[in-house]
């Protein structure tokens, strides 16, 4: 999928909503959890429930990945049922890969070829050879992490180099922003750090950031909006809790969907005030 593809989307459906498929077991209704796949069924309703409001879905792949086995059959049958019913939705597998090159061509053929995702995140560590390989397939996309959500992001991403004066984030950026271009190269910059997303969308103007922090972690969508829109939005802002656990009850997908609802306004007001629409 293109940028402007997704922007198209974007505009089509007045939202620059990711939702996040991270299911906690442990907050499933039990009518859910009777089912032979209580994780690919929760998912199935989420998806139908919020597939109008939103324009990306980012499974978290440790979530799968715990369950062993089963979770890996429930994440292929989520996307491919995605696929089928939902089309043109763009999905991103929140994996933050990062290896040497070698290792790097496999997890980019398993990701992109054997289960068809858009994107994948990647962690930029491990440099330039490490990355390449994942940028090397047409219309897909690779999504490197600069500023991070979490509150460990201080022991590394923002320290700062004494013979520039830029944090180590930025320095990632500018290095990288030269690897890829703006049709396959994204970046992770969180929304509880408003301030920092300013300085990510000074480097790479051009760039769609995926800003995780809405919701739960308590990032704050109109500061969101205030330092990281560009002329096209460029912007995926995700929300997993928040919406996908909103509720535990039978309704918990019908609660969901309205949550999705207000998201969706609220970015349909912000961009339209910026005549994005």
């Amino acid at each position: 999928m293109t940028s402007d593809k997704l922007y198209e989307n974007i505009r089509e459906k007045r939202s620059f909503l990711c939702v996040g498929l991270d299911p906690d077991i442990s907050r499933f209704p039990d009518s859910v959890l009777e089912t032979d796949d209580p994780v690919y069924e929760f998912n199935k309703k989420i998806v139908d429930a919020t597939s109008e409001f939103a324009v990306a879905y980012k499974p978290n792949i440790a979530f799968y990945e715990a369950l062993g086995s089963g979770g890996w059959w429930s994440l292929e049958k989520t996307v491919e049922y995605i696929r089928k019913k939902h089309p043109g939705i763009f999905l991103i597998a929140d994996a933050k890969r990062g290896d040497i090159g070698n290792t790097s061509k496999r997890y980019a053929k398993a990701w992109f070829e054997d289960y068809g995702f858009d994107a994948i995140t990647i962690a930029p560590y491990m440099g330039h050879d490490s990355v390449m390989p994942f940028l090397e397939y047409k219309d897909k996309w690779t999504v490197l992490l600069a500023v991070t959500s979490n509150r460990g992001s201080a022991d590394f991403q923002m320290t700062i180099e004494k013979e520039t004066g830029l944090y180590l984030f930025e320095k990632v950026l500018r290095q990288a922003s030269r690897w890829g271009h703006s049709d396959n190269l994204m970046f992770v910059a969180g929304a509880t750090q408003p301030e920092m997303l300013g300085r990510v969308r000074a480097i790479v103007p051009e760039h769609f950031l995926l800003v995780p922090g809405i919701g739960a972690q308590g990032g704050d969508l109109h500061s969101v909006a205030e330092h990281g829109l560009n002329d096209r939005c460029g912007l995926l802002v995700n929300s997993s809790r928040a919406i996908i656990h909103a509720d535990e009850s039978d309704s918990f997908d019908y609660v969901a969907g309205q949550k999705a609802s207000m998201i969706r306004d609220e970015m349909a007001g912000i961009l339209k005030d910026r005549n994005l629409i």
